[in-house]
């Protein structure tokens, strides 16, 4: 493992309260680095769980991977960042993309590249105590508008969450971390790298999950997992061919809520470009190749196992170690 990787796990917002107290705990006790939450549409907003997992942790980074500025205002974001930095004593990061499936709501998004810049910059001007206003080219904020509160830092990590070579280019200097949501596959670090035109980002691989002795339903498993984004990410992969076809009856039959159907027509030779599946240490072997590739942090996403507590076990007891152990 080169010696800035990093290892974290992210949940989907759809539990009970107590469960993220939890599971927050539970991460951190196994000495994990980050924990995330989603922001997918019609899960939970992400802040609460975050709140949530802050007060029944000490030392573990937080943060919703991610926000969007498009049903969510920048304003918004800068103070729902602002105070869950508050709340965890400095531990929060914020994670931002352009948005997906947005035309479900039909919400619109124009200039994404523009919106999310704005973003960034205008999140990092109204924690700093600017009073002089900010314009940008998709919003602006006139100089009466300032956070009404002492932040608890006046700069907080940031991500971004995009494959999009313009994208990257264009907002990866702005930020600590790029995730390529959706990928596992040690292919794309270096492509991810030469997209960010010389940035010294970090490059974040993250996807679903599912990790059981018996590799072989674990392989299974994951497809009905992959089944809802692999339509979405695997068309921006340019190291993987995937018939776009075959993707666009998985989507269909996906959203249609047939989601074992779809599942069914996802291949193996998918699973390892776009998912963590497998026993404990394919599950290593796979994150030793995406590190030695050049990531530095790996993010292990819902559902984490065939049940949730022995995934969480295994990627804690197991996996973490040994990566840990890798020289």
């Amino acid at each position: 493992m080169n010696a800035d990787g990093r290892l974290s796990i992210a949940f989907q917002t759809d539990k009970r309260p107590h469960e993220y107290r939890e599971l927050a705990a539970l991460v951190e006790g196994y000495g994990f680095d980050v924990l995330s939450m989603y922001s997918d549409l019609t899960y939970q907003p992400p802040i609460i769980p975050l709140t949530l997992a802050a007060q029944a942790t000490t030392s573990i980074q937080l943060g919703p991977a991610s926000l969007n500025p498009y049903t969510l205002h920048p304003v918004e974001i800068a103070g729902q960042i602002a105070t869950l930095d508050m709340v965890s004593r400095g531990r929060a990061y914020l994670g931002l993309s352009r948005g997906a499936w947005l035309d479900a709501i039909d919400v619109e998004q124009p200039r994404p590249i523009n919106r999310v810049v704005d973003t960034l910059r205008a999140v990092n001007h109204l924690l700093s105590g600017e009073t002089a206003g900010f314009r940008g080219a998709t919003f602006a904020l006139q100089p009466e508008v300032t956070l009404r509160y002492r932040p608890e830092r006046t700069k907080i990590p940031m991500l971004l969450g995009s494959w999009g070579p313009r994208m990257l280019a264009a907002a990866g200097p702005l930020v600590d971390e790029v995730k390529l949501g959706g990928s596992a596959n040690p292919a794309m670090m270096p492509v991810a790298r030469a997209r960010l035109n010389g940035a010294s980002s970090g490059i974040v691989a993250g996807a679903v999950t599912i990790v059981d002795e018996d590799g072989a339903a674990a392989h299974t498993r994951i497809k009905q997992a992959m089944a809802l984004y692999l339509p979405v990410v695997a068309p921006l992969d340019p190291t993987v061919a995937v018939d776009p076809e075959l993707l666009k009856r998985v989507d269909g039959l996906a959203r249609a809520g047939q989601v074992a159907d779809a599942a069914r027509l996802i291949g193996d030779d998918l699973i390892k470009p776009f998912a963590f599946a497998g026993t404990p240490g394919e599950i290593v072997d796979q994150c030793a190749e995406l590190f030695a590739a050049g990531a530095t942090r790996i993010e292990f996403g819902t559902p984490h196992g065939l049940t949730t507590a022995t995934g969480l076990r295994l990627l804690g007891e197991q996996v973490l170690p040994a990566l840990r152990s890798v020289v």
